[in-house]
């Protein structure tokens, strides 16, 4: 494994990490809670040390599962969580819709001596602003409120998470977070999703802030595993990404046509799965901190804890890829099925 500190911080992080909410919640089709206690455990074993972990998830129980995992080895991890969603006076919504924002300092307060009860522990390393927009990221009480609880011990430091999707308004949103705060921000970014981390990595590079990156195999298409045949568990979260049939087909067929000219051109024969090729790209930048893959099985853990055992990914290599992501892949429509519609010398629109 290797390590890295968070640049705008004293953290140091494993670079690939684990997303707790792929065990913490059935999104993922985890439903065994001891089998995601193993997880957790077996990440530990493997030189996984920053666990990301979210208030909203199961209204707590992913915490409380943490802790149940990991609490005796409280010292040796890094444990981040989120705050922000009012989880004491509404109760989770269907097909996984957000939340009411509650960003009073009196609602952080309250959210943050929660998380640490659930958590087992006395302090949060990392405590993040969870898919806020800029409103909240300008709000000057919260962060006063944010620097009180770093001063008394109760977190380390702070940042933000941007979503719950892609889109344009991040753009904006990461750039405040980093160069406004000087915090760091968490993003989606993938081969094949790259808009945000093109517009924001180098901004943190030059300021000397850090990002962390979600989703970094789009959803499941740069695993290896999907076919056009591929069916979602009732409950999975990309049933609620793609809203119909027609979409998620096309999303899909799109997708793995990418991952096909990906596996020829930087698989095949090159020492390293596709898999280990998307969290090697979306490391690459000096910026980036650490890599959430999601994480709900032994085979992909193994996998993915084992990136720098595999042949790393060269500056030709990483050059290559964003030229091919630029032309869409040689494809003619996005990931959402839509058709590119691309100016000359133009950068094509990946879906969001």
């Amino acid at each position: 494994m290797e390590y890295r500190k968070l640049q705008g911080t004293d953290l140091t992080l494993s670079a690939v990490g684990f997303g707790v909410w792929t065990v913490g919640t059935t999104w993922w089709g985890v439903k065994d809670e001891a089998m995601g206690k193993r997880l957790l455990r077996q990440a530990f074993d493997l030189g996984i040390t920053f666990f990301d972990n979210g208030d909203t998830y199961a209204s707590g129980r992913a915490e409380e599962l943490q802790r149940e995992a990991l609490g005796d080895v409280r010292e040796q991890i890094v444990i981040g969580t989120k705050f922000g969603y009012d989880i004491y006076n509404n109760p989770e919504r269907p097909g996984q819709q957000e939340r009411p924002h509650d960003w009073t300092p009196a609602y952080m307060r309250k959210a943050l001596e929660g998380s640490l009860k659930r958590l087992g522990t006395d302090y949060i390393d990392y405590y993040q602003l969870h898919n806020c927009r800029v409103e909240a990221i300008r709000q000057d009480d919260l962060w006063a409120e944010l620097e009180k609880a770093k001063a008394e011990g109760l977190i380390r430091a702070y940042g933000t998470a941007l979503g719950p999707a892609l889109n344009e308004r991040q753009i904006e949103e990461g750039i405040a977070s980093v160069r406004e705060r000087r915090a760091p921000t968490q993003i989606i970014y993938n081969l094949l999703e790259q808009v945000l981390g093109e517009q924001l990595l180098p901004v943190a590079q030059a300021e000397g802030v850090g990002v962390m990156a979600r989703v970094p195999h789009a959803s499941g298409l740069l695993e290896g595993y999907m076919t056009p045949d591929t069916e979602f568990e009732p409950g999975d979260h990309r049933n609620w990404r793609m809203t119909t049939n027609a979409k998620r087909k096309a999303w899909m067929e799109d997708g793995l046509k990418k991952v096909e000219g990906l596996n020829a051109e930087f698989v095949e024969g090159r020492g390293r799965t596709i898999g280990q090729l998307a969290l090697q790209f979306a490391l690459h930048s000096p910026a980036m901190g650490t890599v959430l893959p999601n994480i709900y099985a032994e085979q992909g853990l193994h996998e993915y804890a084992a990136t720098f055992e595999a042949a790393p990914l060269t500056d030709e290599e990483y050059g290559a890829i964003q030229a091919l992501y630029r032309e869409n892949f040689g494809l003619t429509h996005d990931l959402r099925g839509q058709e590119v519609v691309k100016p000359e010398g133009a950068k094509a629109e990946v879906a969001q």
